[in-house]
């Protein structure tokens, strides 16, 4: 599924890398030709990374339309609960729910070719009424924003412009932001590759334990 240790580096620094590809499945089940991450597979991962004491850090590669909200906020927030350093890299597109997930990270990378896509919370199905619906989906798209906001550069005042643009995206409303606008936006650290990312995640990573051994000597 994706999901591998890398542990061949020369500082032998043990790295779980996993990969969020295509659809963000929720509690319903995709079509069956879709390509999809299922939640289910992805939570009980990053519960087993910060419960193994070997596990010195987490690389997360993002290449997806979207999503279930729910699910992909609940992967979000547990990216960001890990006390393992944790570095991001979106790859192709980091579209919808994607946003939160690669900002979720301790840092953040985005190749020159990828692209961001944000905007407002859609829904489906039976609409119980006008007004009702509205102030859920307001509520939703708030708890995204403010994650997004705390988890970046940029602010929710800000998101809530590129979610409501009409000149770019046709027959919606949103934004495309390319890998370079998406750290000039302040939603991305830094344009760079796996190299890069490797790269900074081994730093963190160092940092962590440098930060450790001055809490107790002991330590290896």
């Amino acid at each position: 599924m994706g999901q591998v240790t890398l542990d061949n580096n020369p500082k032998k620094h043990r790295v779980e890398l996993l990969t969020i590809i295509g659809e963000v499945e929720g509690h319903e089940s995709a079509p069956s030709q879709s390509k999809t991450t299922k939640y289910e597979h992805v939570l009980p991962k990053l519960a087993m990374a910060e419960d193994d004491k070997e596990v010195e850090g987490l690389l997360i590669l993002l290449n997806t339309v979207g999503g279930d909200v729910e699910a992909g906020l609940a992967i979000a927030e547990m990216i960001a609960s890990l006390s393992i350093p944790t570095v991001s890299l979106v790859l192709g597109g980091g579209h919808s729910i994607g946003v939160p997930m690669a900002v979720s990270a301790d840092y953040s990378f985005v190749v020159p070719s990828a692209t961001m896509v944000i905007h407002p919370v859609r829904s489906s199905g039976m609409f119980i009424g006008v007004a009702q619906t509205y102030r859920n989906m307001e509520k939703i798209q708030d708890r995204i924003t403010n994650f997004i906001a705390s988890h970046s550069h940029t602010t929710q005042e800000r998101l809530e412009e590129l979610m409501l643009d009409t000149t770019q995206l046709v027959k919606d409303v949103g934004t495309m932001l390319e890998g370079k606008e998406a750290v000039e936006e302040g939603l991305i650290d830094e344009v760079g590759g796996m190299k890069e990312a490797l790269t900074k995640l081994y730093e963190l990573i160092d940092i962590c334990k440098e930060r450790k051994k001055k809490i107790n000597p002991f330590l290896n």
